[in-house]
């Protein structure tokens, strides 16, 4: 074993993207699982290793390393084994360019909707008081508007079609650059494709009027070759909640 410590939840969004990175270079790690759906992430031990309560953390020897896109540059950086930042610069811009869009612009979008029909409905049968406390536990301010809007159901009606918005034209987008190259940033697996995976792997199931055979054929060519990948295999099995069945949705009938 290795001295990297990965602090993670479910291998999906933020959690997943270090999860898959250092599973593709085949760098060995202690898994330490934060129930984010219980709040642990904003616990004294956890809070003692980020201060801002967030997940995933990694720690590689007396390194603290925090933010998941930032965590998987460090980590293909930093370790041997395949590459997954190409060599030309203008891929790697490419690799960049989609990774920011990804985080920043996208994400949130997925996020909103996620949230408000999966996250709110099951924290909110927990106690009232309870629930109340571990939301003003919260240490960054706008986590807690977060957690407050997906628990009790207050995303405005403009911000969730603003949402719905951005992710069908995202997904119009990823169409598009995929129908252009093997993958989606160059035509070499790369961070970029660890990035979106982590993102996008459950569109044909969340949005099956938008992303299916007929109408995104490369984002499902694109899903189902990295469900494939053996690293993405390892990673998945990580699980510990019903949440890892919805990638089943990849699977080549």
């Amino acid at each position: 074993m290795s001295n990297v410590t990965l602090y993670h939840w479910e291998p999906n969004a933020n959690s997943g993207k270090p999860m898959l990175a250092l599973m593709e270079k085949g760098v060995e790690f202690e898994s330490h699982y934060l129930d984010l759906l219980n709040f642990d992430q904003h616990q004294p031990d956890y809070l003692a290793i980020n201060p801002q309560g967030t997940i995933p953390a990694m720690t590689h020897g007396d390194r603290v390393l925090t933010e998941s896109t930032a965590i998987m540059e460090y980590v293909d950086a930093a370790f041997p084994g395949p590459n997954l930042m190409p060599e030309d610069p203008r891929d790697q811009w490419r690799v960049r360019w989609w990774m920011k869009f990804m985080d920043q612009w996208l994400a949130p979008s997925f996020s909103m909707i996620g949230w408000s029909v999966f996250v709110g409905p099951m924290v909110r049968s927990k106690d009232p008081e309870e629930l109340k406390a571990a939301i003003d536990r919260i240490p960054l301010p706008e986590r807690r508007v977060a957690w407050r809007k997906a628990i009790y159901g207050t995303f405005g009606e403009e911000e969730m079609k603003e949402s719905q918005r951005r992710v069908a034209l995202g997904i119009r987008m990823l169409e598009e650059e995929l129908s252009k190259r093997e993958w989606l940033a160059s035509d070499q697996y790369s961070l970029a494709d660890v990035n979106g995976f982590n993102i996008a792997y459950a569109l044909p199931l969340s949005q099956p009027d938008l992303s299916n055979d007929e109408k995104t054929p490369h984002i499902l060519e694109w899903l189902r070759k990295i469900y494939e990948r053996p690293a993405a295999k390892k990673t998945w099995a990580m699980g510990k909640t019903d949440m890892v069945k919805r990638v089943q949705i990849l699977e080549r009938s």
